[in-house]
């Protein structure tokens, strides 16, 4: 019998369609699940009559794979994923490769390439973005780990993947360790901004602006033509104006609290450990928490008694400049993050390239990730990606309308935590001097923490006995 190409463990909705995607590009694939029960379903059903090879025990499933053995696995992430390589150790051989494109996090990945090279085995973390039909015609995949790995499975991923409008495959090597799972952690972070700011944006339309949604599905639409071209925009035209089978609005009749799991959460931990600030993205992971708390928003609407007013101050074009600017601060640090953390861990991560492959195939695809990996291509002299001209030129176009929805919102009634939370970073941001001095004269008064002056060079500390019986004593100078 003829040994298959790839292995896949986990017939879950991502893993069933990247074995379909497999197959259909002339590879034979084997398959194993936990439970047979779905792994026979799927080789009956889906995978019927295609070069999928179903099998009972890991034993079977890996002497059924051509060597150097290549296993990716499509669980859950945590103790999972552990679970199954400590099940497949005993099985392969030196150079054979285990991939893990679920939703790990990038600080176990690191662990586990560490660990399985001891073992004289290759792994690679990858990030696979675009949900199930993605999975099926074509992701974004993000591999990174053990570079030795990368010439043998790359032929493999680069015919998987999304293409691009110029014809490159969606998929790139991404480094060492972490970084591919690190990078679709990013990506996933920038994802939850995205869907925080459209959110609003429909908000505003709806209960500001004053549109039903018939004519908001058709703003999405024309939005989707332009500068703000995305996936995101695309479906959310399409979803305002879905119709269930009774004939009502489906969108009216889902319940306002949105889950998570984890990869928000994670990319803000992150940015708080290397010093980043990743204030829009923290914003949304914690306003799906407080939209999870529907039952103590009820009682608290009854007692407050809002309610949003129409407010003809607002036009379209106005929301449209707005969700645009504050789009590109959610990328702004998105690949701030991202800087920071390839210079803190010697990655070298190429982020002109990890913008050309969130291009296509991926949930964040959008028309200006080509002026993205331009800026960064041409190699500006830029700390941040909003100090660049093409940001500066964008934003500056968009910022009395951003500033307005803003104020006009809030005079009506209407939380936009998200767009507020990204004018106020750009301000920030865009501030020669911030109250900060305040705090650390605060910190210095009460724990002797120190200062600097702006009188003196950087990096000289000084400490003030502001009461006049403090003594000479200060506290060590020191950053988390």
């Amino acid at each position: 019998m003829d040994k298959s190409d790839i292995g896949l463990i986990g017939l879950a909705v991502m893993g069933e369609n990247l074995v379909l995607n497999l197959e259909s590009r002339g590879l034979r694939v084997s398959v194993y699940n936990r439970t047979y029960d779905v792994t026979e379903r799927f080789a009956k059903g889906r995978a019927a009559k295609k070069r999928v090879e179903p099998h009972r025990t890991l034993e079977s499933f890996v002497e059924s794979l051509k060597g150097p053995r290549i296993i990716m696995i499509m669980v859950r992430a945590g103790s999972a994923v552990d679970s199954v390589i400590d099940q497949l150790i005993p099985l392969l051989k030196n150079g054979d490769i285990i991939i893990d494109g679920g939703n790990s996090h990038y600080l176990d990945s690191e662990r586990r390439e560490s660990y399985l090279l001891s073992k004289g085995i290759y792994f690679v973390g990858t990030g696979v973005s675009g949900g199930e039909d993605g999975a099926l015609k074509g992701p974004s995949i993000m591999p990174g780990g053990s570079f030795k790995a990368w010439p043998i499975i790359k032929p493999i991923f680069s015919s998987i993947a999304a293409v691009a409008e110029d014809g490159e495959p969606c998929c790139a090597w991404t480094g060492s360790g972490g970084a591919g799972h690190f990078v679709k952690m990013v990506h996933n972070g920038i994802e939850y901004g995205d869907m925080q700011l459209i959110s609003e944006a429909y908000s505003v339309l709806k209960n500001i602006v004053g549109l039903d949604n018939e004519n908001i599905s058709l703003i999405f639409d024309r939005w989707n033509t332009g500068r703000l071209q995305s996936y995101l925009i695309e479906i959310t035209a399409k979803i305002v104006n879905y119709r269930d089978s009774s004939g009502d609005y489906l969108l009216e009749m889902i319940l306002d609290s949105a889950g998570q799991k984890g990869t928000g959460k994670w990319s803000v931990e992150s940015a708080m450990n290397h010093g980043v600030p990743l204030n829009l993205i923290a914003t949304s992971v914690f306003e799906r928490s407080v939209s999870s708390n529907k039952s103590g928003r009820e009682i608290a609407a009854k007692e407050y008694g809002f309610k949003p007013v129409v407010n003809k101050n607002i036009t379209v074009e106005d929301v449209e400049r707005a969700l645009y600017a504050s789009k590109l601060i959610s990328y702004a640090q998105g690949f701030d993050l991202m800087k920071r953390v390839s210079d803190d861990k010697g990655w070298d991560l190429d982020l002109s390239s990890i913008a050309k492959i969130w291009r296509n195939g991926c949930i964040i695809r959008s028309s200006f990730l080509n002026n993205i990996s331009e800026v960064y291509k041409n190699g500006e002299s830029i700390t941040s990606l909003l100090l660049s001209s093409y940001f500066k030129r964008e934003i500056e176009e968009s910022l009395n309308s951003w500033r307005k929805l803003v104020s006009e919102a809030a005079l009506s009634g209407a939380p936009v935590p998200a767009f507020s939370s990204a004018l106020n970073y750009f301000y920030s941001f865009t501030s020669e001097r911030l109250p900060a001095n305040l705090i650390q004269a605060q910190r210095d008064y009460f724990g002797a923490h120190t200062f600097e002056r702006v009188d003196e060079p950087r990096g000289i500390f000084f400490h003030e006995n502001w009461t006049g019986e403090g003594g000479d004593t200060k506290s060590g100078v020191y950053s988390i």
